[in-house]
């Protein structure tokens, strides 16, 4: 155990919710407050925060809705993946000094039970890819495809939010894992083109340049066999439209509508499962984190290698945090969306 407090600030900053978002989140609904640093009880570390995640699924956790993870409390610090180094420890095998992956973000201080901390290698690879290619991100991606989707050699593989953290892993675990065909969407000509010269899409297309469902007929005229579902809305019903028979759509996140006031009307078109004997499968990543080590063995070497390629967008300090976030609800980032502190 060890403990030195010495250089510590009495003090770091933190971000609050205020009042419930409606609608599209405004700089009003938050607070950047100051807490006092709270120093490990028995059992607990203090971790000075270096590295940043913030998600979609954050966008959820803002409301009062029920859901499959608890709402944020006002008035509250907010939660989020972090990576940060231990500056006091009062818990046995973690030291001062070791980096380590936790859920208290959104602060430059966290203190928490050492249970909740996940030891990792600055060596093995950058502080910030455990938050996103290495991380929960790249376990979305990995366990998304290859167990609700059933992918397997051969699948045409049609991907909506392409150019994002998740998307852009999925397409290319796709390619190197034997898909004949990727397809995928973006919001902008400059990220379709990085998916297909830099991720090594088969194929891609800007959702904002025509209709969904004919762009995806002419990128995959032989129709999809597997569907990762970031956006929903028009992708999903277009996606439907083109699956083949016995097609899989494994629903990840539906951007499109995190922030309707009103439910969003559901694809037109869902008698075509009957045809083609399709299968929609919603999914969490919580519920595959037996796959980690697996997915860290297999995944691992292929960022070692170069052979995955990632992107990161890095927004620095800890008063850009709530901006960093609306950028990824606007689409702002090429891959995962870091702050850095």
């Amino acid at each position: 155990m060890s403990d030195d407090t010495r250089t510590l600030p009495s003090a770091g900053r933190e971000w609050r919710l205020l009042s419930r978002p409606v609608g599209w989140p405004k700089p009003e609904d938050f607070e950047l407050a100051e807490a006092e640093i709270r120093q490990p009880g028995p059992g607990q570390v203090l971790v000075r925060n270096e590295y940043l995640s913030v998600d979609p699924y954050m966008r959820g956790r803002m409301s009062a809705a029920k859901s499959y993870v608890a709402p944020f409390e006002l008035g509250k610090a907010m939660q989020g993946g972090a990576v940060g180094e231990v500056v006091a420890s009062n818990a046995e095998g973690i030291a001062t000094g070791d980096r380590v992956l936790h859920f208290g973000g959104w602060r430059e201080y966290a203190t928490f039970d050492a249970q909740q901390a996940v030891r990792v290698d600055p060596e093995t690879a950058p502080l910030s890819t455990y938050l996103g290619v290495l991380g929960m991100t790249g376990l979305t991606a990995y366990a998304g495809l290859l167990r609700t989707a059933s992918f397997k050699e051969g699948d045409a593989v049609f991907v909506s939010g392409a150019a994002g953290a998740v998307g852009s892993q999925v397409g290319q675990i796709a390619k190197l894992k034997g898909a004949s065909r990727v397809i995928g969407s973006a919001g902008s000509d400059e990220k379709v083109k990085l998916l297909v010269e830099e991720y090594g899409f088969d194929a891609a297309f800007n959702y904002k340049s025509g209709p969904v469902a004919q762009q995806l007929r002419e990128a995959a005229p032989d129709g999809i066999d597997v569907y990762f579902d970031n956006v929903g809305g028009d992708h999903l019903e277009a996606a439907i439209g083109s699956l083949n028979r016995d097609g899989r759509i494994a629903v990840c996140g539906m951007i499109s509508v995190y922030n309707n006031t009103e439910p969003a009307p559901g694809p037109k078109n869902l008698a075509r499962l009957i045809q083609t004997r399709g299968r929609i499968e919603g999914f969490l990543v919580g519920d595959h984190y037996d796959l980690q080590p697996q997915f860290v063995q297999e995944v691992g070497p292929w960022v070692a290698s170069g052979a995955l390629k990632y992107r990161e967008t890095v927004v620095e300090g800890i008063e850009n945090n709530l901006e960093a976030f609306l950028g990824v609800l606007r689409g702002d980032n090429t891959g995962k969306m870091i702050v850095k502190l």
